[in-house]
């Protein structure tokens, strides 16, 4: 959503940019994020997207927008050899990937290289997922779990180390052919601090669920986490529901 106004006799625009529908049935009980800005270089990506929609013009390069079907994922790509190359480089290589589902071969043959080059990758996918984790010399170093319960886990979050110059991005968009290359979709990366150190305990917590987490397995199969030794229960969207209560 863009909305465009004349303040003190400039344009101004802001921008929402989420990860779900506008949807009042489905906002009842989905789990999703939204960027509300009025970053100029996110209102003019968002006023090339919406020419593209109209027909008006053919934007091929964006500013801060990764733009499917345009260079989203080109874009990803390129995220992910960056964490390949610090990896190859002696530094540290780090990924954490939320999504509903993970199908597209390109962007799998490209996690499956990072994951041996040592990049360690967190993936939370709720759906269909058609990496798989922990094979011998392919993937020892992916991870990946599905979160089930009260909420359908709707939203996508991508994470990237960088070098400790960590980046993260939010959208619309799944890791499939049919969101990269036969729709448009819109990913933002997210640069206020508090909002990105919001994003990452948001995962955080995902990632340390121990109720309604299931962790797929090299065979294909789903292994329900537990609480350990008498360890306390985690179930995240109790935990995510009671912070938003106390905030």
């Amino acid at each position: 959503v863009m909305v465009v106004r004349q303040e003190e006799g400039h344009i101004r625009r802001y921008v929402h940019i989420g990860t779900g529908n506008y949807n009042p049935k489905t906002a009842k009980f989905y789990t999703d994020l939204g960027l509300f800005s009025s970053r100029p270089e996110l209102g003019a990506d968002l006023t090339d997207l919406f020419n593209f929609l109209t027909g008006y013009s053919r934007q091929q390069s964006y500013r801060k927008l990764l733009i499917a079907p345009v260079n989203m994922r080109d874009r990803f790509i390129k995220l992910i050899n960056r964490e390949i190359e610090n990896c190859q480089k002696g530094k540290t290589g780090r990924i954490v990937a939320k999504m509903n589902s993970l199908v597209d071969s390109k962007i799998i043959a490209k996690l499956y290289e990072a994951s041996q080059a040592g990049v360690k990758i967190d993936l939370i996918v709720r759906g269909i997922c058609c990496l798989r984790p922990g094979l011998e010399g392919v993937s020892e170093n992916i991870k990946v779990v599905s979160i089930i319960g009260r909420y359908l886990e709707h939203s996508r979050i991508f994470y990237f180390y960088n070098n400790a110059q960590e980046e993260l991005y939010i959208g619309s968009a799944d890791w499939m052919p049919r969101n990269l290359d036969r729709r448009v979709e819109a990913i933002t990366p997210v640069e206020d601090p508090d909002l990105t150190k919001e994003l990452q305990e948001i995962m955080g917590i995902l990632l340390s669920d121990n109720r309604q987490a299931w962790d797929l397995q090299s065979d294909g199969q789903y292994i329900q986490r537990r609480p350990v030794d008498n360890s306390p229960e985690l179930g995240s969207h109790k935990i995510l529901m009671e912070t938003s209560i106390n905030n």
